[in-house]
């Protein structure tokens, strides 16, 4: 395909769902507290993330079915379906419930940066405008309306954090060597926390949902290319807000917790401009989450609990994490302990849906030509034991015995 007439695609989707305001803290704090040490971690978990959702397009397209149809179709059993079913659904709902609030106070902290301190009118009433604003989009409109949305807020929020990162003017020699892999003392832990962020079990189900309302089997290589150019740029963003934070924040003794607190040290240093473009790219990430956490529940419920020409489950799926997420923001609750169960639940998820993505990408029934390769599969078993890894550290982090 003619790399000219490229427009993007669902692909800007999944960056729009994994840059959320956890995204960006993390990378503000790798760079803050390691300098640019990580960013080969960005990569790796980029380049990883490419290749899953590549295997997820190919198998929505080839078999036109949702990612957890095709899955549950090869379950044989029906107890055994009717548990992974449960499985999925308990842990996506409980797990984007739990994002869903911190992405929605991440909107609203975004404004609180571009403002240079609280809102007057507090938080609460922006809160509730993204929750109405979500709720509409995914109840009233078209998917081409969504996906053109998300696009077009990925963009922007891509240009202000490129923007933030054009203005600090880092060093480009010691950036490059950050791509060079090495742990630095007390790094690991960070560095899986950024693997994690970027590779999320959701976006596979998001992906191939999505991907099936705009193109055919062959269409395949224009969906791929899509899937690389998008999750690119994605990746892209987040190294750039970990650059940041190491040109700006590294080595300066400041306590930093978040972006804002990165937004409130770049203004002496580099001006107004620098806080606010970061403060727009923290609300439109936290934005961006909120529409793609409860839409990926809605396309796996909808998929689950299949009715002829009603799209009732997948508004009831996708208004359910709408609202708890709301609810956990409007009464000031520190979601931590709701991470504590999304952290279990998208431990559990994460190589549990990389078997069955892997499994089913070999599968010759269902994918005939398009079945997985010698290389793929290699690639495929290097990131089934990442994620394991992921999965293990992300739940033992949870229960308190791995800091």
């Amino acid at each position: 395909m003619n790399l000219l007439r490229y427009r993007p695609g669902p692909g800007m989707m999944v960056s729009a769902a994994f840059i959320g305001p956890g995204t960006v803290t993390a990378c503000t704090l790798a760079g803050a507290n390691f300098g640019f040490a990580l960013l080969w971690a960005l990569l790796f978990a980029t380049l990883t993330t490419v290749i899953l959702q590549s295997f997820a397009v190919r198998i929505a397209l080839v078999t036109r079915l949702g990612l957890a149809e095709a899955m549950l179709a090869t379950i044989a059993s029906p107890l055994f379906r009717a548990l992974a079913a449960l499985l999925l659904i308990s842990a996506l709902v409980l797990g984007n419930a739990a994002y869903e609030a911190g992405n929605m106070s991440g909107a609203a902290l975004g404004l609180e940066a571009i403002n240079g301190g609280s809102l007057a009118f507090g938080t609460a009433p922006v809160i509730i405008t993204i929750a109405l604003f979500a709720s509409a989009m995914l109840v009233f409109s078209k998917p081409k309306w969504i996906e053109n949305i998300l696009i077009l807020l990925v963009l922007l929020m891509s240009a202000a954090f490129i923007l933030t990162f054009i203005l600090i003017r880092p060093d480009l020699g010691a950036l490059l060597q950050g791509f060079v892999p090495r742990i630095p003392d007390g790094g690991l832990m960070t560095a899986i926390a950024l693997i994690g962020t970027t590779i999320v079990p959701y976006n596979l189900f998001l992906h191939a949902a999505s991907v099936r309302e705009r193109w055919d089997t062959e269409q395949l290589p224009e969906a791929q290319l899509d899937n690389s150019i998008s999750i690119g740029i994605g990746g892209l963003v987040s190294m750039t807000i970990l650059a940041t934070a190491a040109a700006s924040l590294f080595g300066s003794g400041k306590t930093i917790e978040n972006a804002v607190d990165m937004a409130q040290q770049l203004t002496p240093l580099f001006g107004s401009l620098a806080t606010v473009t970061l403060g727009a790219g923290l609300f439109a990430a936290g934005l961006t989450s909120a529409i793609t956490a409860p839409l990926a529940t809605g396309y796996i419920v909808q998929e689950i609990f299949k009715t002829s020409g009603s799209r009732r489950p997948f508004q009831i799926g996708a208004l359910i994490v709408i609202a708890t997420g709301t609810f956990a923001s409007l009464i000031g609750y520190r979601p931590v302990e709701l991470i504590f169960i999304a952290q279990i639940a998208n431990g559990l998820l994460l190589p549990i849906v990389a078997i069955f993505l892997i499994r089913l990408a070999n599968n010759k029934q269902l994918l005939g030509q398009h079945a997985n390769g010698l290389g793929a599969n290699i690639l495929g078993g290097i990131i089934l034991l990442v994620t394991c890894a992921l999965g293990f550290r992300l739940i033992a982090r949870a229960l308190g015995f791995w800091p």
